[in-house]
């Protein structure tokens, strides 16, 4: 009997490594010139400094990136994630789910103040319809059904941003402090798209996430950019809905169509006026 134990013992002994190299040598195979994770580990762009005797002019600035332009496909693709590339909405839905990020309720004067989780926000995007349908084949009788619909990351097609645009006296800059973002869905409601915000995310609080995340560069995939990059180096295409005024009004509730671009460029061509008349030459 002790035989047969001690024999057990060193079969096992030899087996186990050869085992563990098995497991080894079925490992997946690099797809690409070096093995990617998908993140970097690298902490966020520190950002200046701001005294508050420091700044002489301020304004807040509320604007919308459409990810359906060109320029910002890169926050709305990929849509199934894929080689280590997530889109911008999965990246923060995944984080909101593991506690990383707080996101904060929709209140009509835009402050974060009240916080809510990740099931709330779900809860909130499912759908649940009663129909009764009506067979089309013997027996020609009607029975009731329940379509559930539950949320769809693809429709995710904006994201605003909130700003503040402050000229610095220390650096003689006029420079920009991204607050917070809020990523809104568009939904068909009686024949009309309408815009469906679903919560706000301070900016500060989501960059160690942004920061570790890889987003699609088209012209060179061997420079890495992140999601913080694209948003500290302004590489993104985007247009004001609404400036700080005493109404608290957005720019369609005064204007539509043509003129609301309007307003949206005169309101951005304000804030480069100001800047340049500064100096003299």
């Amino acid at each position: 009997m002790k035989k047969l134990i001690l024999s057990i013992f060193v079969i096992t002994l030899f087996i186990s490594p050869a085992l563990v190299m098995g497991q080894i040598t079925v490992n997946t195979p690099i797809d690409g010139l070096y093995r990617d994770q998908g993140v970097i580990n690298k902490p966020p762009i520190p950002l200046p400094s701001i005294r508050k005797a420091d700044i002489m002019w301020s304004k807040r600035i509320w604007r919308v990136i459409d990810f359906r332009q060109k320029m910002n496909n890169v926050f709305y693709f990929p849509t199934v994630p894929h080689q280590n590339w997530k889109s911008f909405i999965t990246i923060i839905m995944d984080a909101l789910k593991q506690g990383k990020i707080t996101a904060y309720d929709i209140s009509n004067t835009g402050e974060l103040l009240v916080p809510i989780t990740y099931n709330e926000i779900i809860a909130r995007q499912t759908d649940t319809i009663h129909k009764t349908l009506r067979r089309t084949y013997p027996p020609f009788n009607e029975y009731d059904t329940t379509i559930i619909t539950g949320f769809d990351p693809t429709q995710v097609l904006q994201l605003r941003l909130k700003e503040d645009w402050y000229f610095d006296s220390k650096r003689s800059q006029m420079m920009v402090r991204i607050e917070a973002f809020c990523p809104v869905m568009l939904k068909e409601h009686n024949g009309q798209q309408v815009s469906v915000p679903l919560f706000w995310v301070s900016y500060a609080d989501a960059r160690k996430v942004l920061a570790h995340y890889l987003a699609f560069n088209p012209y060179n995939s061997a420079m890495r950019l992140s999601y913080d990059d694209i948003f500290i180096k302004r590489l993104f295409s985007s247009y004001i809905y609404k400036e700080q005024n005493i109404f608290d009004r957005r720019i369609s509730d005064y204007a539509t169509g043509a003129n609301a671009i309007r307003e949206s460029n005169r309101i951005k061509n304000q804030m480069f006026d100001f800047y340049q008349y500064l100096w003299q030459y």
